[in-house]
């Protein structure tokens, strides 16, 4: 018998600007609802702008469910799809 944990794949991208990159995580991090975690903070800097711009993504990190089969494929085949299989231990 495995144990799969699983957990949703679902990311978003916000924008956000600041006048430095702790100025940028900041603002991400206002913007983050529970359970969620900033993946990609990528910086620029417009032409003639003195602000740091980013189009962010974030990623769900909840939802944590454990599914159960007898072998490695059955496992694999009860993953939902939208869904990731994060770690597998025999029981």
């Amino acid at each position: 018998m495995l144990i799969g944990r699983i957990r949703p794949l679902e990311t978003r991208t916000i924008e956000v600007e600041g006048d430095s990159l702790a100025a940028l995580q900041a603002a991400v991090d206002a913007q983050l609802p529970d359970g969620w975690a900033a993946t990609n903070v990528p910086a620029a800097m417009p032409k003639g702008s003195h602000l740091l711009t980013s189009t962010a993504t974030i990623t769900r990190m909840d939802g944590v469910q454990e599914i159960e089969a007898d072998d490695m494929a059955a496992l694999e085949a009860k993953v939902p799809q939208g869904w990731r299989l994060l770690s597998v231990r025999a029981l």
